[in-house]
């Protein structure tokens, strides 16, 4: 099957799981992918693909991360840095250490740098995976938070330790030494280019935009989905880590965003991109996994030399050990950085066992540990094959499966035993940050007695009418939280034409007075967020709400104005 026909397979076959996942619940969306893809190429002429491992790399893993970074909660992220540090890097380095050990001790035929490698191709965790294990559970929110951060981080820090595994294997010179400097160069000089790429890029398109306006905002949603692909490959050129160049930029450019509040047709198809991309990208790793699998686990089973019981007791192994260590090192290491962010406020849940176990149990691996297993060169410089790259990419693929299965059957028990948890911290955030924004409509709907002179008797008791109204509106909202939406004020009954022209203005001028009052909305929302009253992820919800209402009103805007003969030119007059 030629390339493009796969691709596009591929992304069908993605959507359609995507809907199909909507009525099976029961099942986790990976593993209804990975079963689909395995089942399509289990036959003897059935699906077979192959991707270059570096193309494989260049093209899934920037725009995930660039994603994430993009959304992840910065105030959550900053809030939490301690036990996300403590997941993401010192427990990458002990799953590195002691796992690749254990690994190079239970199979001996496997060189201890190769086992090195899995050990990294393993370690970092996959939220999404979890997300769509724990949608409606009760998963805690800054427990969510948290996993999410670690999962950020931690794609990075494992990726690049990959990078410096294979580069021992491939040269057979290792020294702690050495990797700590280049560690150093290759993490800050990414997340220095990736940053700078992320506000050069803000900062281009913000001087575009705010000469044209939203006329370019297609054009300027194109180069955010290019932005982290640049990004990597900037990063790889100078000898950066370009994994932690792509999420960075996605970090920088979030920041920027928070100044860009007028920008509602960007900012539309940003969100509806991202959802697309992500989707999509997801999607189809899981099942190119799928498409992998079975021959993967032929060639494993036919060529390593291994009994496929024996093959499946190291999945087990490998799989119970991650998740001890992990176990252990929450318990030990993170338990502390937990219960200080508790006592602070920053977590609303108290550390617990059973929390503790759900965390441990959250480890999940998914498609950066498939991405990263299938990136392994097949043969050194010197042309001889990679030593055991076949085991290894059939033990990672073992790890990926075991830790989704053991995760969809565990997670829910665990779960429901734990205690109601309700956020109420975010609901009331959200509460203050609607009541703060229809206040500050209000006030902005005020007239001095000198604008008013400006104008003759009859635009100002149209004016106080609709003002009055809209003022009770708000009023109600305030009272209810609760958005009652816009009301049609077009009359039933019909009139003579003097007063339907006249009611007509009236409308228009009530519409024109609802987009300024949800600029107003708008830009209080934002100046919460940069005051970090809310987070990204509330911020995000309301201003898509916002955003949406004025798409509206402004359709029902213009065709008013043309009912009522209104030029566009005098629509402020």
């Amino acid at each position: 099957m030629h390339t493009v026909e796969t691709v596009l397979l591929v992304l069908m076959l993605g959507a359609l799981t995507g809907i199909a996942a909507r009525y099976v619940r029961a099942i986790p969306l990976p593993l209804i992918q990975i079963a689909i893809g395995a089942l399509i190429a289990w036959p003897q002429k059935g699906l077979h693909i192959a991707f270059d491992p570096e193309l494989f790399m260049l093209l899934f893993i920037p725009p995930l991360l660039f994603a994430d970074g993009w959304r992840i909660p910065k105030r959550e992220f900053f809030a939490l840095a301690k036990p996300i540090l403590l997941l993401a890097l010192v427990l990458v380095l002990f799953t590195v250490i002691g796992l690749g050990y254990l690994i190079h001790w239970m199979i001996p035929s496997m060189p201890l740098l190769v086992a090195f490698a899995l050990a990294a191709v393993v370690s970092p965790t996959d939220a999404v995976a979890v997300s769509a294990i724990t949608r409606n559970l009760g998963m805690p929110h800054k427990t969510m938070h948290m996993l999410e951060g670690e999962s950020l981080l931690n794609d990075a820090s494992g990726l690049v330790a990959v990078k410096f595994a294979v580069a021992a294997v491939l040269t057979g010179v290792f020294s702690w030494s050495n990797v700590a400097k280049d560690f150093m160069w290759m993490a800050l000089g990414g997340l220095g280019v990736g940053a700078a790429m992320g506000w050069g890029f803000s900062y281009a398109r913000d001087t575009i935009t705010r000469r044209v306006g939203d006329v370019a905002a297609t054009q300027m949603v194109l180069l955010l989905v290019l932005l982290p692909f640049a990004s990597y490959i900037v990063g790889e050129k100078i000898g950066v880590s370009g994994i932690l160049a792509a999420v960075a930029a996605g970090i920088a450019t979030n920041f920027a965003d928070l100044d860009r509040s007028n920008f509602i047709s960007e900012r539309l198809q940003t969100e509806g991109t991202w959802s697309m991309v992500e989707s999509a990208f997801n999607g189809a790793i899981f099942l190119l996994l799928g498409l992998q699998l079975p021959s993967i686990m032929g060639t494993t089973i036919l060529h390593s030399g291994h009994e496929w019981w024996a093959l499946l007791g190291y999945v087990a192994a490998i799989s119970f050990a991650l998740l001890f260590v992990r176990w252990l090192w929450i318990t030990v290491g993170v338990q502390r950085a937990l219960r200080k962010a508790h006592q602070e406020g920053k977590m609303a849940e108290a550390p617990s066992k059973l929390l503790n176990l759900a965390t441990t149990m959250a480890g999940i691996r998914g498609a950066v540990t498939l991405a990263a297993a299938l990136s392994i060169p097949v043969a050194l410089s010197d042309g001889t094959p990679f030593p055991e790259r076949d085991l290894l990419i059939f033990l990672a693929t073992g790890v990926i499966l075991f830790t989704l299965v053991l995760g969809a059957i565990s997670l829910p028990l665990i779960l429901r035993s734990m205690p109601p948890h309700e956020d109420t911290e975010t609901q009331q955030e959200e509460r203050f940050a609607r009541t703060a924004a229809c206040k500050a409509a209000i006030v902005s709907l005020t007239m001095t007695e000198e604008d008013l002179q400006q104008h003759d008797e009859q635009w100002v008791a149209q004016y106080q009418e609709v003002v009055g109204r809209i003022t009770q509106e708000y009023r109600n909202r305030i009272h209810l939280l609760d958005d009652t939406g816009i009301a049609n004020s077009t009359e039933a009954q019909r009139d003579t034409p003097e007063m339907v022209h006249e009611r007509r203005h009236r409308y228009v001028k009530e519409m024109e007075l609802r987009l300024h009052c949800i600029q107003v909305e708008r830009d209080t929302l934002y100046a919460e967020r940069q005051a970090h009253r809310i987070n990204d992820e509330t911020l995000r919800g309301m201003v898509s709400e916002l955003d949406m209402s004025e798409v509206s009103l402004r359709k029902r805007l213009a065709v008013s104005r043309k009912a009522a003969g209104i030029p566009a030119a005098d629509a402020e007059h």
